[in-house]
């Protein structure tokens, strides 16, 4: 059964944080709502997803809250870059997107989005919901095969409360005079939401361990489920901390492509090991608890985006920084023969 997009349209740019309490409400991140009734949940690092499959017409339906980020600043930019990453790059949209007007509520500004895209030979929609406002941003994305979901689809949005952060106290930089930079810090890009029934399972993740002596690891790990292959991303070498400045001095860098046992996420064997170019960097830093996300982070600055960091992740007071979280917050990458 076909869906019809002026159906979707009126549930997606349906906007309104819940104005009374709602039952067996759960929290994640910054968002406490109300999960459907006998859907699958399913929790990874960033992303918790609430999914329903109906073996007997082949339908499904999906609803993710993706963890907040730092905002670019404006509702509008964070609309297009949520957008792009996690509908264009996930979906490949088949359709025109219908997108609706800026809306304001409680402080917040919200913009929603829907399109069609082709899964198994049929069409499907993908709705967006982003709201942006106190320096945050938060994205909630429904995927769907069947219109007889949009009800479930309207009400999961209609539960939602977002927490307002303390803005003023989000950033508490601590001096790093007397702070070490010593432990496990990583980020991971945002998987693909649809779990293995519904789509593709990807994601990437990134961490550095500096070592009390003055050494470094930086691990990066590429997952792609339709591929035969697992990237590994191996560096290691050498720090230093003068004031405000960190400075990164590589000895090694690899880069592993290893097999999967049964297509799983695993390592099996290691198909080849490959050096990669040496890339010396310096960086403006500081460590800070950040109140949004209740957790403790490092802020990496430098004069321009490095092969081994990748694209920024966060954007502090109009500056593009790298936003890396400390262990446990952080999930450790596993690595072969752990």
């Amino acid at each position: 059964m076909g869906i019809k997009m002026k159906n979707v349209i009126s549930i997606s740019f349906f906007f309104a944080f819940a104005a009374t309490a709602f039952a067996q409400q759960e929290t994640f991140d910054m968002v406490t709502y109300t999960p459907p009734k006998g859907w699958e949940k399913k929790v990874t690092e960033n992303i918790v997803t609430h999914s329903i499959i109906n073996k007997k017409n082949n339908s499904w339906c999906q609803v993710a809250i993706i963890r907040s980020t730092n905002s670019k600043g404006s509702i509008e930019k964070d609309f297009e870059s949520e957008w792009e990453e996690f509908i264009v790059k996930n979906y490949k949209p088949t359709g025109t997107p219908q997108l609706s007007e800026v809306q304001e509520a409680d402080g917040w500004k919200v913009r929603s989005g829907a399109t069609t895209f082709s899964f198994n030979n049929s069409e499907a929609i993908a709705m967006l919901r982003t709201v942006s406002g106190f320096d945050r941003c938060v994205s909630i994305v429904a995927t769907t095969s069947s219109e007889d979901y949009l009800k479930a689809v309207e009400t999961f949005l209609s539960s939602i409360e977002l927490k307002k952060p303390n803005v003023q106290n989000t950033q508490k930089k601590t001096s790093n005079s007397n702070v070490s930079v010593a432990g496990t810090w990583g980020f991971g890009n945002n998987a693909m939401m649809a779990n293995n029934r519904y789509g593709p399972w990807n994601y990437s993740k990134q961490q550095y361990t500096f070592n009390t002596n003055g050494t470094y690891s930086f691990i990066r790990k590429t997952y792609r489920e339709n591929d035969s292959e697992t990237l590994l991303t191996r560096e290691t070498g050498t720090y230093t901390v003068s004031g405000t400045t960190l400075s990164i001095i590589p000895k090694k860098n690899v880069i592993e492509a290893w097999s999967k046992k049964n297509g799983g996420d695993n390592y099996n064997k290691l198909l080849s090991s490959q050096p990669q170019a040496i890339e010396k960097s310096s960086y403006s830093f500081y460590i800070n608890f950040d109140e949004a996300i209740k957790q403790t982070v490092i802020m990496l600055q430098a004069s321009a985006e490095t092969k081994r960091d990748g694209k920024y992740n966060a954007e502090v007071e109009s500056k593009k920084m790298w936003r890396y979280m400390q262990a446990p917050a952080y999930i450790v990458i596993k690595l072969p023969g752990e």
